[in-house]
């Protein structure tokens, strides 16, 4: 069999993320273990980060700024929205360090390159499903009780995290030749945490041109979306829909390109 680099504008075939699916299972695996290698509470460190968060905005956001957060406790309302970001952060800082991270294995061993910014998803979405089985504990110990609108959650996280995944395979490809993006993207979701709307709601947002400039950032109609799937208050405008989304999209489709034109030199430069 011979091996050779993809050419530089050669189509990205997602086919063969299924034809390796045990390599990336075996990737994801191996990266939630080195996670929690060594540690004394493990996974439990999955659920702890949140409620942490959620009890810290609780405190500054709930009670001393006093933020409305309509007809919801303000805790779960807090820790919904951590849920959502922490997938979108986490899929884009694990996926944008996946080449770095493995750098012994891009340089000497074949495989498809895309698998490594993929298993970081997969990985994090196992922490997900984690984090939000205690939110549903949660839920009921708060006497929320989630309407048919949860049905559309699923949608909500199928384009938050393609939008984090197209971030991740762009700052990934980048990363190999410029070092820095790894320092810089942590400041930068940071920054992006406090202009998304997951310690307030958009309510407090002015109406007419601040709210449209707001909502340029895709994440805040995402993690809105995801919010009202849960709770089954407010609603989200079809215009912002459709903007999220196709965002989301273009996103994806720009950072798989971007990967798959800088696939051959990976190997050389990393």
């Amino acid at each position: 069999m011979r091996i050779r680099p993809p050419r530089r504008w050669e189509a990205v075939d997602l086919r063969v993320i299924w034809h390796y699916r045990d390599l990336l299972v075996a990737f994801a695996v191996r990266d939630i273990k080195l996670r929690y290698r060594q540690t004394l509470l493990g996974v439990i460190w999955v659920l702890i980060q949140p409620l942490m968060a959620a009890g810290i905005f609780s405190f500054v956001f709930g009670r001393i700024a006093k933020l409305d957060s309509g007809n919801i406790p303000y805790f779960p309302f807090a820790y919904t929205g951590l849920l959502a970001w922490n997938l979108f952060s986490s899929t884009v800082l694990k996926s944008a360090g996946s080449l770095v991270g493995n750098a012994s294995l891009v340089s000497k061993v074949f495989f498809p390159r895309l698998l490594l910014p993929f298993s970081g998803a997969v990985s994090t979405l196992v922490d997900f499903a984690i984090a939000a089985a205690a939110g549903c504990v949660l839920l009921l110990a708060y006497q929320v009780t989630p309407g048919f609108s949860i049905v559309l959650a699923p949608f909500w996280l199928l384009f938050l995290v393609l939008f984090a995944l197209g971030i991740g395979m762009f700052c990934a490809a980048l990363a190999v030749r410029f070092r820095d993006v790894n320092h810089i993207l942590p400041v930068l979701l940071q920054l992006m945490l406090y202009g998304s709307p997951v310690a307030y709601t958009l309510a407090i947002i002015p109406p007419g041109l601040p709210m449209l400039l707001y909502k340029l950032n895709p994440m805040a109609t995402l993690l809105h979306g995801f919010r009202v799937a849960i709770f089954g208050e407010g609603y989200v405008g079809f215009p912002s829909t459709i903007y999220a989304i196709t965002a989301s999209l273009l996103m994806f489709v720009i950072g798989m390109i971007f990967f798959r034109r800088m696939e051959r030199q990976f190997a050389d430069v990393i």
